[in-house]
């Protein structure tokens, strides 16, 4: 894999597992030194093994995105570690209950609204201060399909992803003078380990359900959105902000 990357800095939230640690891998693999956070430790362990298996310099940091005190010092030490922050994915998310909008408990509300709107809102507010001291950078923020659409019995997971969108467009309208681009990543559905290790395999009829949900006729892999998201960190998406870009096999052209 060619390292254009080298000597760059790259910050993933919730790269602990699936879609998160798909994109730290990446970032590795292409030569940045790659800050892993999330709230798991075990995991984020597992994500450190294997950048250091592609020969790439990780670290670990604990943080809850949703706690602003945790971030600043989040961002302190990485500032400490390699005094510069190039690219961020801000993918730390969570689904929340399923359930019809009227019967919506009011605590997985708010626990879906402070990882996946606040969570975002923090990290970014601290990786533009940055960014914008040094003049440079690009923030990927981790939508999702459900940000451009209606989902029945999911109503916060679709708002807060919707609220991705919008602080996007936002942050990319008054940092784009300042060297800093910030568009968004809207995943379809996507098959990642834990669904095949809670019997969610290939053959199991929940499968053919969701992947017919696509025009495509099956899931997305992690890999499919860390090829995107590390697109849009690249020179060859220089004139592209302000964007949510869909990789769903074609989920939202229906």
């Amino acid at each position: 894999m060619e390292r254009i990357f080298k000597n760059k800095v790259a910050l993933v939230t919730g790269a602990a597992s699936g879609i998160g640690r798909a994109c730290a891998l990446k970032f590795a693999g292409f030569g940045a030194n790659t800050v892993v956070v999330d709230a798991s430790v075990e995991g984020s362990k597992e994500t450190i093994r294997q950048i250091d298996e592609l020969g790439g310099t990780g670290i670990f940091l604990q943080c809850d995105v949703g706690n602003p005190q945790a971030v600043e010092s989040m961002m302190n030490k990485v500032m400490k570690s390699f005094g510069q922050l190039d690219f961020a994915c801000n993918n730390a998310g969570i689904e929340g209950v399923r359930m019809p909008t009227a019967e919506y408990p009011l605590d997985s509300w708010n626990n879906v609204v402070y990882t996946n709107l606040t969570g975002v809102f923090l990290s970014m507010k601290a990786e533009l201060q940055q960014m914008e001291e040094q003049g440079s950078g690009v923030i990927v923020n981790m939508s999702s399909i459900l940000g451009k659409v209606g989902f029945a019995n999911g109503s916060a997971e679709v708002a807060t992803k919707h609220g991705v969108i919008g602080l996007t467009k936002t942050a990319a309208l008054e940092y784009a003078n300042k060297g800093i681009r910030v568009n968004a990543v809207c995943p379809g559905f996507i098959y990642t380990p834990m669904m095949a290790r809670g019997g969610m395999d290939v053959e199991s009829d929940l499968y053919q359900l969701v992947a017919g949900l696509h025009p495509l006729k099956r899931m997305g892999n992690p890999e499919e959105i860390a090829n995107v998201v590390t697109w849009l960190c690249s020179n060859e998406a220089s004139f592209i902000t302000g964007e949510a870009v869909n990789v769903d096999g074609g989920y939202a052209a229906q």
